[in-house]
């Protein structure tokens, strides 16, 4: 199976995204900002599915990242993050 690696996942593209990845198998995993708590309905529908997970980073945090991908070990990255001003 294989491995995706999505930031900015709770983002309108982000989601989609996840749910095409979904869609074709994979494995998603999502990173998402602390401060995202708020801003997770885009997702709502996808936590709890087997195949997907979140963890937490900042795209500020290069050490944080990696360790991220240390962790998942993805085939893909897509990088949808976008600093938002709401």
């Amino acid at each position: 199976m294989k491995k995706a690696l999505i930031t900015g996942v709770t983002g309108q593209d982000g989601s989609y995204l996840a749910e095409f990845l979904l869609e074709k198998g994979y494995d998603v995993h999502g990173i998402i900002r602390r401060s995202s708590v708020d801003y997770r309905e885009r997702i709502a529908h996808l936590e709890g599915k087997e195949n997907f997970h979140l963890h937490y980073g900042d795209m500020g945090d290069s050490m944080g990242l990696m360790a991220v991908i240390s962790s998942v070990r993805p085939d893909e990255i897509y990088n949808l993050a976008a600093q938002s001003h709401v």
